[in-house]
């Protein structure tokens, strides 16, 4: 199974609930970035998914600067893989490996590659010869309504249902718009809420973020 985490937007949570179905897909999962950016001081994602699902891990490519992938490989006049490569390391990944957990940069148009391939290039590429299932991050405040049915609406333009929304950063106080939009976003976008991750998920220590999922 190959599963697409994609979000409505970056700084969502991505990253945390990719280590969080990483867990619950257990010992034989492998997470995917296949584009990182912004790569300097602080940790890589990979590095995070690593420290708190304590599975493998693979990163295709490396960008310093913190932008889209397609700008940052402009802004250095570098060459950077086409989404086509990724998809075939991704396969490759699944031939050897119970479960592949692929995390998106940014939303699910954010350009991957110098020739405009997005993550929904990459999902329709890998759908036709393989098992795969997107998710949408998204948050409950403000906005969330409109940014998530863009997302999936843009997924079902391409034939692809999506297998779930996930909250990535559930606050410990909800506020009205975020106890109206628990119910609000499934009924908008027909997809249901699979899972919701605290806001403080990432700084517990692994072997409480493990149990937490078990």
């Amino acid at each position: 199974m190959i599963t697409i985490v994609t979000g409505t937007d970056t700084g969502v949570g991505k990253t945390v609930a990719t280590a969080a179905l990483a867990v619950r897909c257990g010992s034989g999962a492998v997470a995917v970035k296949p584009a990182q950016t912004g790569v300097g001081p602080d940790t890589p994602d990979v590095a995070v998914i690593e420290r708190l699902a304590g599975c493998a891990v693979a990163e295709f490519t490396r960008l310093a600067d913190p932008l889209a992938p397609d700008t940052a490989a402009r802004l250095r006049g570098v060459e950077i893989p086409e989404v086509a490569e990724h998809a075939d390391r991704i396969r490759e990944l699944a031939r050897t490996h119970q479960a592949v957990l692929v995390e998106g940069s940014g939303g699910l148009l954010v350009r991957l590659d110098r020739r405009g391939g997005t993550l929904l290039d990459l999902a329709a590429d890998l759908a036709r010869d393989q098992d795969v299932r997107v998710l949408v991050v998204t948050r409950l405040g403000l906005g969330t309504l409109n940014h998530t049915e863009l997302t999936v609406t843009a997924l079902r333009s391409r034939g692809i249902e999506p297998a779930g929304l996930v909250v990535g950063s559930a606050p410990d106080r909800p506020g009205l718009a975020e106890q109206r939009n628990r119910v609000e976003l499934p009924r908008v976008t027909g997809v249901p809420i699979v899972l919701e991750i605290p806001g403080d998920a990432a700084l517990v220590t692994p072997e409480e973020f493990r149990a937490a999922l078990v």
